[in-house]
């Protein structure tokens, strides 16, 4: 039995109000695609005969974001609930055949049709090319077998559904000059979906995974985002590898192939192999800065490489990795936020061999850091993408559970104005005796003012000797 939702109630509205005035409109797309896979559509597309300025007039609260595609959103409650982010937003799309695409990306410009079937073939994947006669809700929960029924397929979709299969709409190679980004699109459905690709489709893919490059990385990184927390990663990227599209989008993590590590500490194998058991672990939903930062976390490998006599060697590798995501994370313009956490990721995850000698004020600090929760499932992905041994990751997750906030962030008991009310002149030393007078509180070898200044005069002098 399948759940309606608000989402799905719009777009019925919205496509009887279309229908009661004489024009086709479906549910097309991947929502009919979902609902076929007993998945509950995250939004629902509409395609209709009707022209946007005809949609426009038709409905009161409307929004004209991609009219000249014959694209319009409609909105189903007041404008102030739209602009609070409260509405549900149905796009509403004309049937078109579009003309031709000199930037990959878009039509130059869009020719309308009263044919359903032009519409469709002029889509991407044959499982995406499906429409959907509009059911009233209380048949789609009671009956949802009768949906196959009112499935309209011009392309084969139903069967490529079935079989499990990412199939091109027409001739694969023309769907992917029209738009680049198709190609990296159909390898995310088939990850996400647990399908296969069409041979021609895919071998369609190698020989113009190339052109992806002309494809805004924003729009790359926004794919790759939802391959890395979909719940399908590895495989995802596996595929990425299969159709030569990584070395294009991600040119760093594929050369993380054959490099060799110590087989004592990563018996699975090279770094590629160990990056994939890591990806593996992702769950659906996870942070996005996790999962790049799994994905990333030993990108200083490859370059760091030494068969030393002793052992196969990746010295300062966390260093060189965080210069070489800092690069990745300008490419694909991640936000600050994003950039500095994905970064704090790679920077630190070797500190965890040294959990258990820490100093309790290194620990303490180590814990500040900003969501130290995904260092933490960081580390146990590594720990299990390579030897198995989890005992700094248990010791950590214990310290950091039995700890209270206030013992990992105490209120300072010296700061500079007591300093200078100690007589100490502001200077470069300031930071030093701040820091060490920290230490010694976290340490909890002070806890109380006058402790933290008698530690401090005999450690950097009485106020008068540093004037």
């Amino acid at each position: 039995m399948l759940p309606t939702s608000p989402q799905f109630e719009a777009a019925l509205k919205i496509a009887q109000k279309l229908r009661a005035s004489g024009y086709e409109a479906y549910f097309a797309g991947g929502c009919v695609r979902d609902l076929l896979l007993g998945r509950v559509p995250k939004d629902y597309d509409v395609a209709t005969s009707a022209t946007p300025d005809v949609v426009l007039e038709m409905f009161p609260r409307t929004f004209a974001v991609g009219a000249h595609f014959g694209v319009v959103l409609v909105g189903t409650c007041g404008a102030a609930n739209v602009e609070e982010g409260t509405a549900e937003l149905t796009e509403v799309a004309t049937f078109r055949s579009d003309g031709v695409y000199s930037d990959g990306r878009h039509p130059d410009g869009v020719r309308y049709t009263l044919s359903a079937e032009k519409d469709v073939r002029r889509r991407d994947f044959t499982i995406n090319g499906l429409l959907l006669a509009p059911l009233r809700a209380a048949d789609l929960v009671s009956a949802p077998q009768s949906l196959r029924a009112a499935v309209i397929d011009h392309v084969g979709g139903l069967a490529d559904l079935d079989a499990g299969i990412v199939r091109a709409i027409g001739r694969p190679e023309q769907r992917f000059e029209e738009d680049h980004l198709r190609m990296i699109r159909g390898v995310r459905f088939a990850a996400r979906l647990g399908f296969e690709i069409e041979t021609q489709t895919k071998r369609a893919i190698r020989s113009l995974a190339a052109r992806t490059a002309a494809v805004s990385r924003e729009r790359v990184r926004d794919e790759l985002s939802k391959m890395l927390t979909e719940g399908h990663a590895r495989r995802a990227f596996e595929l990425l590898d299969e159709t030569a599209l990584l070395p294009e989008v991600l040119p760093e993590v594929a050369k993380m192939k054959g490099v060799e590590q110590p087989p004592q500490f990563h018996p699975e194998g090279d770094v590629w192999t160990h990056t994939l058991l890591l990806l593996d672990q992702l769950q659906p939903d996870c942070p996005l800065t996790l999962a790049w930062g799994a994905l990333l976390h030993d990108v200083g490998k490859p370059a760091t490489f030494k068969r030393a006599p002793d052992r196969i060697r990746f010295d300062g590798h966390a260093e060189v990795g965080v210069a070489i995501a800092a690069e990745i994370c300008r490419r694909m313009r991640f936000s600050n936020d994003e950039t500095r956490q994905i970064l704090a990721l790679i920077e630190n995850h070797m500190r965890f061999m040294d959990a258990q000698r820490m100093k309790a004020s290194t620990l303490k600090r180590f814990f500040r850091l900003q969501g130290f929760e995904e260092h933490l499932a960081l580390h146990r992905m590594d720990c299990m993408a390579g030897s198995g041994y989890l005992d700094n990751w248990k010791f950590m997750s214990e310290r950091y559970g039995d700890l209270p906030e206030e013992a990992v962030r105490p209120t300072p008991l010296i700061t500079g104005r007591e300093l200078i009310a100690a007589g100490y002149l502001p200077g470069p030393a300031f930071k030093q005796m701040l820091h060490a007078a920290e230490d010694a509180q976290l340490e909890g070898t002070v806890a109380t003012v006058e402790e933290a200044l008698k530690l401090l005069h005999q450690k950097f002098g009485e106020a008068g000797s540093r004037q």
